[in-house]
């Protein structure tokens, strides 16, 4: 059995909280972004990880790369553990982990010009480069996100949103890395704009043999990338499977409420879909519901819901699910 590129286990991710108003002497509270997430990444594999705003995803992915300090748990690249790197171990774990953010505009040093900025990390992780060779791999990667190497010497805001996030990844592209995290990548970019970058995304995933992790609340985004898809809500994972398998039998009723958001491009199917809305807000991660977090809005939770954690059980290849009672029809139709 061959080690994943990327291994999470157990992690937890828990920030200290101290509530208002208050005595010296309390203690603050644990908001738990994180809890128990166990993930694994091949090499050359697409994970998405999809979820509503404020579902942890992105903390999962700061806290995978070490800029968010981990509670509990263990990030293994390649067999060999990082969590708590020191900063000279994770610099050179940065060359071939590098990151995509969601803001192109703000994620870009106004001060610097695009030259500077896609050229920055390669003074850090590869100094041995001729200016000459640097110059040269600059332009040849501004070319292969479709910019025009000319433009080194402009500065990020005579570019569009989409050039901008074109720079972002030509930056992070540029030295070669084996994994990107792109971390809601196109969420700030209009509709036809997005498209062209999520095919840039899969082009370079397939010519550089890139491994990624793909992270958006917009299942239709994420499913036109990935080859598995991860089904986050509240921090936990509860359901993953490969990304035909979960759009095609998806089994968490969170998952099929994300999956009925999606619009269909036929006014006359769309019309006549039954929908599966959720209703009321996403719990506070400061106070989460008991057992299954996500009974407070399930159609289908049952009293044993909140008495246990359900935990994530394989039911067919690959396609794991955290909730027993799936199959189920709702309490209201059953005693009818």
């Amino acid at each position: 059995m061959t080690t994943p590129l990327l291994s999470v286990q157990g992690l937890d991710v828990t920030f200290p909280i101290m509530p208002r108003a208050a005595w010296p002497w309390t203690k603050p509270k644990g908001l738990q972004a994180v809890s128990q997430v166990d993930l694994t990444l091949d090499r050359g594999e697409t994970l998405g990880l999809v979820g509503e705003s404020g579902s942890g995803k992105s903390t999962l992915a700061r806290a995978i790369i070490g800029t968010v300090p981990v509670t509990a748990g263990q990030v293994t690249w390649k067999g060999k553990p990082i969590t708590g790197l020191d900063a000279s171990a994770r610099r050179k774990l940065g060359r071939h982990v590098q990151m995509v953010f969601q803001d192109p505009l703000a994620a870009l040093n106004p001060r610097m010009t695009v030259g500077q900025i896609v050229a920055e990390p390669l003074l850090t992780h590869m100094p041995d480069l001729s200016t000459t060779e640097r110059r040269n791999r600059v332009g040849a990667m501004l070319e292969r996100v479709g910019l025009l190497p000319s433009l080194v010497n402009r500065y990020p805001h005579e570019f569009s949103g989409g050039q901008c996030q074109r720079i972002g990844i030509a930056r992070a592209l540029v030295t070669e890395p084996e994994l990107l995290i792109c971390d809601e990548p196109v969420s700030a970019l209009d509709v036809s704009v997005q498209a062209q970058v999520v095919n840039l995304l899969a082009d370079l995933q397939r010519d550089m043999g890139l491994s990624m992790l793909f992270i958006a609340h917009d299942l239709s985004v994420v499913r036109h990338v990935s080859t598995r898809i991860a089904v986050v809500y509240l921090g936990r994972l509860v359901e993953t499977a490969p990304a035909e398998d979960l759009i095609a039998a998806p089994r968490h009723p969170y998952t099929k409420a994300l999956i009925a958001s999606i619009p269909v491009p036929d006014p006359v199917r769309e019309r006549a879909r039954t929908r599966t809305a959720l209703e009321g807000e996403l719990p506070s991660p400061l106070d989460p519901p008991s057992g299954c977090v996500f009974r407070t809005r399930c159609p289908i939770a049952r009293p044993a819901c909140a008495e246990k954690r359900p935990a994530l059980i394989e039911e067919a290849p690959q396609h794991h699910v955290a909730c027993p009672f799936h199959n189920d029809a709702p309490i209201e139709a059953e005693t009818a």
